[in-house]
């Protein structure tokens, strides 16, 4: 079974170093620089409810700290200097925030529909987070996440004050934070971490991947 926050916490290349010389037939085609570690970022939505935008980073203390993916020929390499890297260290930091959001991937939204078109506290509630590794197509849950930080702040809360304070409606605008971290040890750096958001009734809110 995944991972299962209930309610989310409920009220969270360019190289410019030498690299060693291959063989012809191996001829290095893309250098990809992972300083500062992973991002990911997606569009969601709550079915006749608000879009919103999830948005976060991947990280490890020095783990990210020159490493480079080589695409080749005849495949993907990680090195960091002269070192083959394989596999990701034992844990992982996972942050991100959730927050309206809204583009041209919005789906329509129903004609006089009596839902909010924000997120609300409630909302955020309902829903449940489910982490996993990915390889291939396989998906493999994450049961022992650990979360390490929550936080729900308001977006613009000077604006909301002086509109309150004229009498004008306020809708309240929230950002959610989390923070989990995430055991990895002996996972191979070809699989993904995904991070799939699901509604009270089960249905994909959102799906994003932090992949190397």
């Amino acid at each position: 079974m995944a991972l299962v926050v209930a309610g989310l916490l409920a009220t969270s290349v360019v190289d410019d170093e030498a690299l060693a010389v291959a063989p012809a037939r191996n001829h290095e085609k893309n250098v990809w620089n992972y300083e500062g570690g992973l991002f990911l970022q997606t569009n969601g939505s709550v079915p006749n409810g608000p879009c919103f935008r999830i948005s976060g980073h991947v990280s490890a203390p020095g783990f990210f700290d020159n490493l480079k993916r080589i695409d080749t020929d005849m495949g993907a390499t990680f090195r960091r200097g002269s070192e083959n890297v394989t596999h990701f260290p034992d844990q992982i930091s996972l942050q991100f925030v959730v927050f309206d959001h809204y583009d041209a991937t919005c789906p329509p939204q129903v004609e006089n529909t009596s839902g909010t078109t924000h997120l609300t506290r409630a909302m955020m509630a309902s829903m449940h987070l489910y982490l996993y590794w990915k390889h291939g197509v396989e998906l493999r849950p994450i049961t022992n996440a650990v979360p390490k930080y929550f936080s729900v702040d308001p977006i613009l809360p000077t604006a909301s004050a002086r509109a309150a304070s004229r009498g004008g409606p306020v809708s309240e605008r929230l950002a959610w934070s989390y923070e989990f971290a995430v055991p990895s040890a002996n996972v191979p750096l070809s699989d993904s971490l995904v991070l799939v958001m699901r509604t009270a009734d089960n249905r994909i809110a959102a799906r994003v991947a932090a992949r190397m």
